[in-house]
C-alpha cells in the first residue's frame, strides 16, 4: 500500500497553520483562539498563543471521565528489584492528585519550578503529571548526576522545592541519592524551600528538620482523605518544562518546553509516525531523565491513551541480554523505542539471538531507534533477528519529537540504510554550506531547519535569550542551526553523518567521521566502534578508529586492526588516510549511551578537558588514554 506521506507533507506546506489547528482538534481546551501561530512572539514566533490548556488533564482525567478508567496507563518492571507494578488510569490519576495536593499543601503553585531527582520508578512520572496539573515547570535531572551539577540546575531554574527518591540502584550498586541533594543545595546560591522523598526499602535517606518531608507518607494520608485538585488552566505557551542539556561551555543550557504545541506535536506522532492505537502498549526504553523519557515515557503515550512502560533495568545484565524481549512478551509491547547503544550492546552479548527465540513476540511490530546515529549494521542485525519494521529516526533534546523519520502510521517508506528517511511535516530540512548557500543533493553540509519551527519545538532557553539567539538562530539567518552534518539525496532522503564539530579535515578534504564508522561497523568481528579526528602537523587532522569487538573473538587485535584499515582503504579510499585503528573493551559514553567523542578527541589531541557529567563510568577515559599510548599517541590526563 502506498504511503500517505507525500500528500500530508504537501498538506502541511500548502497550509502549515490549518494543518496544526486539525492536529490541535484531537485534545482538550480550556480556550481556543482564532490565531494559530504569532510570528512576532519571542524568538521567531509562538503557537497557539492565546490558547489556553492543561497537559495532565489531557493525559489523565479525560481518559477517566470518557472510556478509559479501568485501562493499564502505567506498567512498572524493574528486574533490577524483582518489583513490578500496574496503574489504571483511574489509580494513575488518583496518585498524581495526592502528590499535587502535597505540593499545593506546601506552597507551589502555577510558575513555581520544581526539580524532580528520581530513578526509574512510577513516582518519578507521577511527579511530572503532578507539577503539569498546578501549572507549576517542572525539571527532570537524571538521578544519581553529580551534586556540583546539580547545583548548577538549582542556580539556573531556582525551583521552590525537589522531588527526589532516598536511592537509585544499579547492577550490584545502591546509589544514595540524598546526600547528593544536600551538598548540591549547600553548594548552591539559591536553596528551595523544600524537599520531597520516596523513601525506598533499599535504602532510607536521613531527613532534614523543617525541609525534608517524606513524600510516600503525605501521598498516603492525601490518598485515604479522598483529596481532589483540579487543572491549573495554563496558556499553551507558558512552559510545561526544563530540561536541561549540556553545553559547549560547561554550562547547562535549559530547553524550554510549552504546554500547548507540545501536546499538538506528540498527539501526533503517536498514530502518523509511530503507528500506534490507544490502548496499545507502547514502550520507550530510555529514563525520564532524557527527552525521550519526557516525550515518550510519559506525555506522548498518556495523551493518546496508551500502556506506558517504565523500565528499571539495563538492556545487558539485569539479568540478561534477553531482558527487553521478556519485558515486550509479558507486558504485551507492540512498539519499543530505544537508543542503537542498547542494541549493539546486545548483539556484542548474543550475536545469534538466541534470546529473541526463546520470547513470543508475535503481538510486537516496530522497533524505533534515536538518540545517535544508527550504523545500518545494527539496522540490520535487529531487522534479521526480529523481523519487524526498523526505523531509525532523528530528533533533539531542543526539538523534543521527530524530526526525519519513516512514518508508519502513514505507509511505511522504502528503507535506506544509514538514513532515518525523510522530514516530518513542520520541518523544512535544507543542507547548507558554511555561508548559508544550498548545497546540491548528495553533498555534505550543514543541517538547517527553515524557521519557524513546529509546534513542540524548544521556544527559547531557560532565562537566556541571547544564548538562544547566538547558539542556534545566529549563524544562518532564516534558520534553526542543527549543528549535525548529513547529506541530502535526490530522494530528499536525510543521512545524518556526524555532528559539525565531527567532521574532520585531512589535507583539506572534508571527510565525515560517520561514513568510516559504517564502514568498520560492517568488519564481522566488530560490535560498536568510533571514529574521532585527532591533530596532525602535516595533514591537520587524522581518522583514528576506536573497536569494541564481539564475545567470543579471540583473534589477534594488531590481525583485526590491519583489517579495518584496509577496509577503510577499500570503501572510502586513501583520501581518509586512515591508518589508526585501535582495539578497546569499551567506549566512554554518557548515561544516555551517546558515545563521548569530543572527549576522546581531547584526549587523543592532549587537550585539557572537562569531565563530562553524563559520564557512565569516567574510568573509561583512562582506559581509552592507556590504548592510545600503546598505539604510540601521547594521551595526558584531565
Amino acid at each position: 500500500m502506498a504511503s500517505r506521506y507525500p500528500e500530508v507533507y504537501d498538506a502541511w506546506k500548502n497550509d502549515p497553520f490549518g494543518f496544526w489547528r486539525q492536529a490541535a482538534a484531537e485534545l482538550d481546551w480550556i480556550k481556543t483562539g482564532d490565531e494559530v501561530f504569532d510570528p512576532k512572539m519571542d524568538q521567531y514566533g509562538r503557537w497557539f498563543p492565546d490558547w489556553e490548556c492543561n497537559t495532565c488533564y489531557n493525559c489523565l482525567d479525560r481518559h477517566v471521565e470518557r472510556d478509559r478508567p479501568g485501562q493499564p496507563a502505567l506498567i512498572y518492571d524493574s528486574p533490577i528489584t524483582g518489583k513490578k507494578a500496574v496503574y489504571t488510569y483511574a489509580q494513575l490519576l488518583n496518585r498524581v492528585q495526592a502528590m499535587a495536593a502535597v505540593l499545593q499543601d506546601h506552597g507551589i503553585s502555577k510558575g513555581d519550578r520544581v526539580i524532580i531527582y528520581m530513578p526509574m520508578i512510577p513516582e518519578a512520572a507521577m511527579a511530572m503529571l503532578a507539577c503539569a496539573r498546578l501549572g507549576a515547570i517542572h525539571s527532570v535531572v537524571f538521578g544519581g548526576f553529580a551534586a556540583n551539577e546539580l547545583a548548577t540546575r538549582i542556580d539556573d531554574a531556582q525551583p521552590k522545592a525537589i522531588i527526589a527518591a532516598s536511592c537509585g540502584i544499579e547492577p550490584g550498586r545502591v546509589i544514595s541519592y540524598k546526600p547528593l541533594i544536600d551538598q548540591a543545595i549547600e553548594q548552591s546560591q539559591h536553596k528551595p524551600d523544600a524537599c520531597f522523598v520516596i523513601q525506598r526499602e533499599q535504602q532510607k535517606a536521613e531527613m532534614l528538620d523543617g525541609r525534608d518531608h517524606d513524600m510516600g507518607a503525605l501521598m498516603d494520608d492525601a490518598l485515604s482523605q479522598g483529596r481532589k485538585i483540579p487543572c491549573m488552566p495554563v496558556k499553551a505557551t507558558d512552559p510545561l518544562y526544563i530540561l536541561y542539556t549540556s553545553g559547549t561551555t560547561g554550562q547547562p543550557k535549559g530547553v524550554v518546553r510549552d504546554n500547548g504545541g507540545h501536546m499538538a506535536a506528540l498527539k501526533w506522532t503517536m498514530s502518523n509516525l509511530y503507528g500506534i492505537d490507544p490502548g496499545e502498549v507502547f514502550w520507550a526504553a530510555s529514563d525520564v531523565g532524557w527527552v525521550v523519557g519526557h516525550s515518550y515515557i510519559v506525555y506522548a503515550p498518556l495523551l493518546h491513551g496508551c500502556t506506558t512502560v517504565v523500565f528499571e533495568g539495563k538492556p545487558v545484565g539485569t539479568p540478561d541480554a534477553g531482558v527487553f524481549w521478556r519485558v515486550i512478551s509479558e507486558h504485551n509491547v507492540v512498539s519499543l523505542f530505544t537508543a542503537p547503544t542498547a542494541f549493539r550492546a546486545i548483539r556484542k552479548e548474543d550475536p545469534e539471538g538466541t534470546f529473541i527465540a526463546k520470547s513470543d513476540l508475535s503481538q510486537f511490530r516496530s522497533l524505533f531507534l534515536a538518540g545517535e546515529r544508527a550504523d545500518p549494521e545494527t539496522v540490520n542485525w535487529a531487522a534479521d533477528q526480529l523481523n519487524v519494521p526498523i526505523v531509525d529516526h532523528w530528533w533533539q533534546t531542543e526539538t523534543g519529537w521527530c524530526i526525519v523519520g519513516n512514518p508508519l502510521g502513514l505507509g511505511q517508506l522504502p528503507v535506506k540504510p544509514g538514513s532515518p528517511t525523510v522530514p516530518m511535516p513542520g520541518y523544512d530540512v535544507q543542507i547548507v554550506d558554511d555561508g548559508g548557500q544550498p548545497l546540491p543533493a548528495d553533498t555534505l553540509g550543514n543541517i538547517v531547519i527553515k524557521l519557524p519551527l513546529p509546534p513542540g519545538c524548544l521556544p527559547t532557553l531557560w532565562n537566556a535569550d541571547k544564548r538562544f539567539f547566538d547558539a542556534y538562530l545566529e549563524e544562518f539567518p532564516g534558520y534553526y542551526k542543527t549543528s549535525d552534518a548529513g547529506i541530502m539525496d535526490g530522494d530528499g532522503y536525510l543521512s545524518i553523518m556526524s555532528r559539525t564539530d565531527d567532521i574532520i579535515n585531512v589535507a583539506g578534504h572534508r571527510l565525515s567521521t560517520g561514513a568510516m564508522e559504517e564502514v568498520l561497523a560492517q568488519h564481522r568481528d566488530v560490535a560498536e566502534c568510533a571514529v574521532i579526528g585527532i591533530a596532525d602537523k602535516l595533514k591537520g587532522q587524522l581518522p583514528c578508529g576506536f573497536v569494541v569487538l564481539k564475545a567470543g573473538v579471540n583473534r589477534d587485535h594488531a590481525e583485526i586492526e590491519a583489517e579495518l584499515i584496509k577496509l577503510v582503504r577499500e570503501r572510502i579510499g586513501p583520501v581518509a588516510a586512515f591508518k589508526i585503528a585501535i582495539t578497546v573493551d569499551r567506549l566512554p559514553k554518557t548515561r544516555s549511551g551517546k558515545i563521548l567523542r569530543g572527549t576522546m578527541r581531547q584526549i587523543a589531541d592532549g587537550e585539557s578537558y572537562r569531565l563530562p557529567a553524563t559520564i557512565d563510568d569516567p574510568a573509561i577515559l583512562d582506559e581509552i588514554s592507556d590504548a592510545l599510548k600503546t598505539h604510540g599517541i601521547s594521551a595526558p590526563s584531565a
